[in-house]
């Protein structure tokens, strides 16, 4: 180990004030010991500001570092934001989209369907309905549906006015000396059907149909009974038991009310002419349970029966109430018999033509 001398520890320690003395006297200053308070100071308050420039420098440092992050955790939050928007949604909370469909031509209204026409049983005819020849399945192109309705009141006095002209001025004979004429017709109809087109759309053969439903209404007729006999009496018959009239003339009524209702079977066709416009045919029967009711209005004025005792409606003679009662029962079974006769054909004809158009 090597020993150090006293001298070269004085050298040592001496050296920073021969330094400094040789820089003040190179720039003219007066050299000053190291350890003076001046120098002390100076250098505290060196370090001080210093101190505080870094403290700002950090302070500005950490703010900034601070608005960075900020700036990074509003830009994930906004991408995370729109991640989720975007995210697909879970497959049984999905939004059912509409398709096209195969077809074009089955969009409403195409189908829908009306006609107007006539019916010589049920007056002026009408209906709506839907049946569509596009559609693409078997069936749903070969049915369709109907709401029909009629009535005579539009064209009433007209028809009437034809049957009239028809029968002729002579009318109809119902006995010797009896005709029957001035009909007046009144009949209306409500019902709803189902159409059946077994050929679908084929050409022609696919305007066929068969169709059933459900049918109400009504008839009323009306019609006036005239006897005039120059030579002789008035004479006619009702259950077999003969009346006459004392005069050459009389005028009576006869009058058929029918309330019907029941399921209805016909068949039909429709017919195209252009532009969706066709020919519309139906024909087919009501099946109802209620029979028409028969009325006859015989004036009493002149009335005899075969014996030729007077009938009067209200007499104290006992023969001619006798003979009232004998008309009136005659009356009853001459109009059971007729009502009979038509319950054994409880059908009500309905015939319909016309024009209609299809969408």
């Amino acid at each position: 180990m090597k020993k150090i001398s006293v001298f070269s520890v004085i050298a040592v320690l001496t050296m920073p004030v021969m330094a400094a003395q040789d820089v003040h006297k190179m720039y003219g200053e007066e050299p000053m010991d190291v350890a003076s308070p001046e120098l002390v100071a100076q250098y505290e308050q060196q370090l001080k500001t210093d101190a505080n420039q870094k403290t700002q420098e950090t302070a500005k440092e950490e703010v900034t570092e601070v608005e960075k992050i900020k700036k990074v955790k509003k830009v994930k939050e906004i991408e995370e934001v729109e991640e989720v928007k975007e995210e697909p949604k879970y497959p049984m909370f999905e939004e059912p989209k509409y398709e096209e469909p195969s077809n074009p031509k089955i969009r409403f209204p195409h189908g829908m369907q009306f006609g107007v026409g006539i019916s010589p049983t049920s007056g002026l005819n009408g209906f709506i309905g839907y049946n569509n020849k596009n559609f693409d399945s078997f069936w749903a192109k070969r049915f369709g549906i109907r709401f029909d309705f009629a009535s005579m009141s539009p064209i009433k006095s007209k028809l009437n006015k034809r049957i009239n002209k028809a029968i002729g001025d002579e009318g109809v004979e119902i006995e010797d000396a009896l005709t029957i004429d001035n009909f007046k017709l009144d009949a209306k109809h409500y019902g709803a059907m189902i159409d059946f087109y077994p050929f679908g759309d084929t050409w022609f053969l696919g305007g066929w149909r068969l169709s059933g439903g459900y049918f109400t209404g009504k008839l009323d007729l009306d019609a006036d009974i005239h006897g005039t006999q120059k030579v002789g009496k008035i004479e006619f018959e009702l259950d077999d038991k003969k009346f006459t009239y004392d005069g050459d003339e009389m005028h009576g009524k006869a009058m058929i009310d029918w309330k019907y209702k029941g399921p209805y079977a016909g068949t039909g066709f429709d017919l195209g002419l252009f532009w969706g416009f066709k020919i519309y045919f139906d024909a087919g029967v009501v099946f109802t349970d209620r029979t028409a009711k028969i009325d006859l209005d015989v004036p009493l004025d002149g009335l005899r029966n075969e014996f030729g005792t007077l009938i009067e409606k209200d007499s104290a003679d006992a023969a001619i109430q006798a003979a009232y009662a004998e008309f009136e029962t005659a009356k009853d079974k001459a109009l059971a018999d007729a009502r009979k006769e038509i319950k054994d054909y409880p059908y009500y004809p309905i015939v319909k033509l016309g024009f209609m158009y299809r969408f």
